[in-house]
Formats: structure tokens, C-alpha cells, sequence
């Protein structure tokens, strides 16, 4: 069977060299005569796997000297915990800007450990299409932290810059644009995100963390959760997401061989530009979020006849284009691509709406 092309929003379509060279090891990883899902993580074999792979994110993303790179479980989730968890500190305090369900969640989920306040929200009437405006923040400067999602993986809305939050720490939860671009992790206390996008399988969790940041966790922290504890295990306090950390590695690999995050901006935002000038150019498709947050990762967009949207996907799906549905809170289809959406997949799903428009529009 051909592979099609899948516009999941995660877990999602993955490098077809990572999947070959997966393929390739999956019984005998370097003459070792077992698989990576095989091994100890204590061995040789997988602490090698592993420093690579944590070298190799380093590299990508030139994190700077005093921060540790974690490979963790539980998802971006377990970090909506995980963050409050070491970071409130004796201030008990954190800020939290919302402009989508993901930001939403990661609030609810911090008020359970201290004052998760919402310093803004750019919701209207209940649905988010723009990101807050700087000036309509309201931060304390005796938050421990201040929280946002870069890019909103549901409502399709990305931040077209990094927030200065001044001498409070930023966390930013990358998830769904990480490794899309280059990043400047300097300007964060904290940054995490599933692998399930744009880094490999799900089932693990690069959290990269100031290391001033570290140490003072709130009492009874789960030690799974403990930055400062992880890191001085080298994340392997327990034993670790294994294959999923390989898998990861071989998905970074490939990207410092295919142009690095420069080389991923510049694909990412010619297939963005591609798919969003041709659904501007319609009136049978529309997009709502605000040209300046809209997101280059997750594309959302409404037909003119919503009775048509079984229609749609139904041929779509024959056409070799999948997992197009739109979440059950927006509606409409939504077409995630990420790194591993080569760009003929998208002009394969234009080629397609415009056929779709011109036989029912």
C-alpha cells in the first residue's frame, strides 16, 4: 500500500528516512544483536543513543552553557504540572496567557499547586482567533513565572514573536512548533514539548530548563517531575521512553542533515504561504484567525456549506489525503505541516480543494 499523505495534528507523519532507518535497526541495532526497545537503558548501547540524541538537540537548537535538556514522560501535559510543580517557589504565583484550549488547560492545571492567575485572554465569545496584545497583559512582578503557548495546535494560532516578560521567567509550551524553526532559548526560563509534531513518536517530553530554575521544588513533587533530580540522572531516573528517545534522535538527525531550523523555517513557511494564499483566494474556503497569529504549523478552514464537510473528507480520504477533520471545537477541516509534510502534500491537498470547489461550489 502507497503512503498516503496524513495531516494528523499528532501524533503525526513522520520522516519516511527515519521510518527506514527505524526499519533497518529494528532487530539489530549496530551488531548488537537486539533492539533498541530491547535494551537496558543502563547499557552502553542506549547511553550512547541517548547522548546523541541529546547532543544533537543541543546543536539544533544552540542552547546556551547553564541549561539541562530532559527527556521525559507524560507528555506536554505532565508538564502543566510539572512547570508549577518547580518553578512556583515561595512566590506561590504564575501568569498565564491564554489564546487557545491547550494554554487553557495548562492553567486549570496550575491552580491546583498555587495562584495561576490569567494575565490575559484573547478569547471572543468563547472562541480564539488573534493572540493577546502585549499592552492588554496584566503580570505581577512577583510571579514566579509567566506561561504562554507559542503556537495553539487546535485554533491554529501562532505568536509571531517572543514576549518579553522582563526579569520574570518565561515558559513556553513549544509542543506543536518545536523544531519548526529556530528558537532563541536564551529568552526562556523553560521550555517543553511533546515529541509528537515535529521531533518523533509520541511517549516522550524535551523539557529544557534554566539551571537556576532547578532545585526548589514544592513539597511532595512527585520525583518523576523533579527537574533537578532528572537532571542529575541524566533523565534516567526511571527507566525512560527508550525507543521513543531513538526515534527522536533519528528525527533530529535528519533535520541537522536537511538545512537545520533555518532549513525548516524556510519549508514550513513556503508550504504555510502556499496553502493559506490559495484559501485566501476563495470564496468557498475561509480560514478565521487573524493574518498576523496565524499559525504555520496547523492550518484551520471552514467550507462555505458546512453540509458538504462529510463530502469532503470522505473524497479526500480516497485521495490519499488524511486525518483532515477539524477539531470538534472549531469545526471545518484542519490541515497540520509540520517538518515531515513534504511540500508536495500540500500542493497535492490545493490541487484537490480546488477540484472539490469547482464540482461543488
Amino acid at each position: 500500500m502507497a503512503r498516503v499523505y496524513n495531516f494528523s495534528a499528532g501524533p503525526a507523519t513522520l520522516p519516511v528516512e527515519v521510518l527506514e532507518k527505524a526499519q533497518a535497526d529494528l532487530l539489530d541495532w549496530q551488531g548488537t544483536g537486539m533492539s533498541v526497545m530491547e535494551m537496558s537503558h543502563r547499557g552502553d548501547a542506549f547511553v550512547s543513543i541517548a547522548e546523541k540524541a541529546t547532543q544533537d538537540l543541543r546543536k539544533l537548537l544552540n542552547v546556551p552553557e547553564g541549561y539541562s535538556v530532559l527527556f521525559l514522560q507524560g507528555g506536554a501535559a505532565g508538564q502543566f504540572a510539572g512547570v508549577p510543580l518547580n518553578l512556583m517557589g515561595s512566590s506561590q504565583k504564575a501568569d498565564y496567557i491564554i489564546n487557545g484550549s491547550w494554554g487553557k488547560k495548562a492553567v486549570k492545571e496550575a491552580g491546583k499547586y498555587g495562584d495561576a492567575q490569567v494575565a490575559a485572554n484573547s478569547a471572543v465569545d468563547g472562541a480564539f482567533t488573534d493572540v493577546p496584545a502585549r499592552a492588554d497583559w496584566q503580570l505581577r512582578d512577583d510571579a514566579a513565572y509567566v506561561h504562554y503557548t507559542p503556537n495553539e495546535t487546535i485554533e491554529g494560532i501562532e505568536y509571531p514573536d517572543v514576549p518579553d516578560t522582563g526579569n520574570v521567567p518565561l515558559v513556553g509550551d513549544w509542543s506543536s512548533a518545536f523544531l519548526s524553526k529556530p528558537i532563541d532559548v536564551s529568552k526562556y526560563g523553560v521550555i517543553y514539548a511533546g515529541a509528537q509534531k515535529n521531533a518523533g513518536p509520541a511517549g516522550v517530553t524535551m523539557v529544557i530548563v534554566r539551571d537556576d530554575l532547578m532545585g526548589n521544588p514544592q513539597s511532595g513533587v512527585p520525583m518523576v517531575l523533579d527537574y533537578k533530580k532528572q537532571a542529575d540522572a541524566d533523565s534516567m531516573l526511571n527507566t525512560p521512553p527508550c525507543f521513543a528517545w531513538y526515534m527522536a534522535g533519528l528525527t533530529f538527525e535528519w533535520i541537522l542533515a536537511n538545512g537545520g531550523l533555518e532549513g525548516m523555517a524556510e519549508r514550513n513557511q513556503r508550504k504555510a504561504d502556499k496553502l493559506y494564499g490559495f484559501i485566501d483566494s476563495s470564496d468557498f474556503y475561509s480560514n478565521p484567525v487573524a493574518p498576523q497569529a496565524r499559525s504555520r504549523m496547523n492550518v484551520p478552514f471552514l467550507l462555505a456549506n458546512d453540509e458538504l464537510n462529510k463530502t469532503f473528507l470522505a473524497q479526500a480520504d480516497e485521495a490519499g489525503l488524511c486525518t483532515l477533520k477539524g477539531h470538534r471545537s472549531v469545526g471545518g477541516m484542519r490541515a497540520s505541516i509540520y517538518n515531515a509534510m513534504p511540500e508536495e502534500g500540500v500542493d497535492a491537498l490545493i490541487d484537490f480543494m480546488r477540484g472539490f470547489e469547482k464540482a461543488n461550489g
